[in-house]
């Protein structure tokens, strides 16, 4: 007997509806596949705090599918999930947009392996998973993309990953409630160039994502 249900499948159209996120047979049933491998590796690997699959959908599913808008906005094939843990947002996007490059990286063995077994099951060619520090991260090209949920302050966020993008990049932090403290220490290479509040359908609290942008001419490379 499958974790997911009919009841989980239904809930997963509607609010991909809402979020206006239309999704063909394959992607439900793709995401729907990934929702019970989460639900079933958790168990054992603690991958999400979140321990019900009936929440998982809107916490995890629908969450990474709200940034849709703003991810196809800000354009470019190559991106980077930092910090992807149990792989949102970056399996969910993987499996709307074949034709982009996903990149998730983890310094957590237990999660990576996860990944790469979610990649192996879901037959997701477009997907690499990376198991390193972000520091110590070294690709061969800078990333169109930066894109976090829930993995540090924005200062950390923004230093941690300056060196993998550049002044083409977008970086899109996803939060909880305004991060206005975080943003008064915003490294002074970085600006805002959007935030969008995000209304995530089944989720209780604030959630928002934050676009940023960095200046190459900044001083921020050498200080700080």
């Amino acid at each position: 007997m499958s974790l997911v249900t009919q009841r989980h499948a239904d809930e997963l159209v509607r609010g991909a509806t809402a979020l206006g996120v239309p999704l063909d047979a394959d992607k439900q049933e793709r995401l729907l596949a990934y929702l019970a491998l989460l639900a079933k590796w958790n168990k054992a690997y603690n991958l999400t705090a979140v321990r019900d699959i009936d929440e998982m959908v809107s916490r995890h599913l629908l969450d990474s599918l709200s940034i849709v808008p703003q991810f196809i906005a800000a354009g470019g094939e190559r991106w980077l999930d930092v910090g992807s843990g149990g792989g949102m947002p970056g399996i969910p996007l993987a499996i709307l947009f074949p034709e982009k490059r996903l990149t998730l990286l983890d310094s957590n063995g237990k999660k990576t392996r996860f990944l790469t077994q979610v990649k192996l099951e879901l037959k997701l060619h477009n997907l690499e998973v990376i198991h390193s520090r972000v520091e110590a991260y070294q690709p061969d090209q800078a990333f169109n993309g930066i894109v976090s949920r829930a993995f540090s302050s924005l200062d950390d966020f923004c230093n941690w990953t300056r060196h993998l993008g550049d002044g083409e990049t977008r970086w899109l932090a996803m939060k909880g409630v305004h991060p206005n403290d975080e943003l008064a220490a915003l490294p002074e290479d970085f600006r805002v160039e959007a935030e969008h509040a995000l209304s995530v359908p089944g989720c209780q609290g604030q959630r928002h994502l934050l676009i940023l942008r960095r200046s190459m001419t900044g001083s921020g490379e050498h200080h700080g």
